[in-house]
């Protein structure tokens, strides 16, 4: 069996960024939405993976970081 390269591994990103199409900034009080943000080993995904521009994924990484100190979100997910 021939391996898959790297980028055959990797889903499709989305070309337009989440907070750029509704006008919206990320916000450590938005669970739902951070959520959609991080990998089910709550590690914060990539922008190549989440498809969010720059300038969006630097404030999205600190709402997570921010929510993550306030305990509205985990640091790790609970695997056993």
């Amino acid at each position: 069996m021939a391996k898959r390269s790297f980028s055959q591994k990797r889903k499709p990103i989305a070309k337009d960024c989440f907070f750029c199409q509704n006008n919206a900034q990320p916000d450590y009080k938005n669970i739902e939405t951070l959520n959609n943000f991080i990998t089910e080993r709550k590690k914060i995904a990539s922008r190549e993976y989440t498809g969010v521009c720059a300038k969006h994924q630097r404030k999205l990484a600190r709402a997570i970081k921010q929510a993550r100190h306030l305990a509205l979100i985990p640091f790790v997910s609970q695997i056993h």
